[in-house]
């Protein structure tokens, strides 16, 4: 195991940094983007069990957009080297939950919800893989993710009309 360095303008504790890789997680190599849907995961986790409504994660994906694209463009402005870094996981995070906002919160279900999205997230159907490609900056990192989690929705959903969840 290794771990990504931060561009030497953002500080370990900065919000830029606390944010981009969810307290840390991104940090985490090799598979940043897994380690960062895991905690990601772990957090939805707490909040189902605490009886908290699904839709509440959905509005936390949204914030984890919000506050994702503005970490995601100050860390791009002080790191012009890497268009998408590895330890920017926040994107992961808004993906993440998004899916377990809209699947049912069972087990089968939820084991899905991760690994689907994780799944998306590598092969990048369209438009996930135009929004990689084409976006640049803090549209491209955080975008794709948000694709790769309808993807997950989508299919986890048919999946349940279907039988098999």
């Amino acid at each position: 195991m290794r771990f990504h360095t931060l561009p030497a303008s953002i500080g370990f504790f900065s919000p830029v940094a606390l944010i981009a890789t969810f307290f840390g997680s991104g940090l985490i190599s090799p598979a940043s983007g897994t380690w960062g849907s895991l905690a990601a995961f772990g957090v939805g986790l707490v909040v189902l069990a605490a009886s908290v409504p699904a839709w509440a994660l959905g509005l936390m994906s949204v914030a984890a957009y919000c506050l994702g694209y503005w970490a995601a463009l100050r860390w791009t402005a002080s790191d012009d080297t890497d268009t998408d870094p590895s330890a920017i996981v926040i994107d992961e995070v808004a993906g993440m939950w998004l899916v377990m906002a809209f699947v049912p919160p069972t087990l089968a279900a939820l084991a899905a919800a991760f690994f689907l999205f994780r799944l998306f997230d590598v092969l990048k159907p369209w438009p996930a893989s135009w929004a990689d490609k084409s976006l640049k900056g803090a549209h491209g990192i955080m975008l794709d993710d948000i694709f790769a989690g309808v993807w997950a929705v989508l299919v986890i959903l048919a999946a349940q009309i279907y039988g098999f969840i």
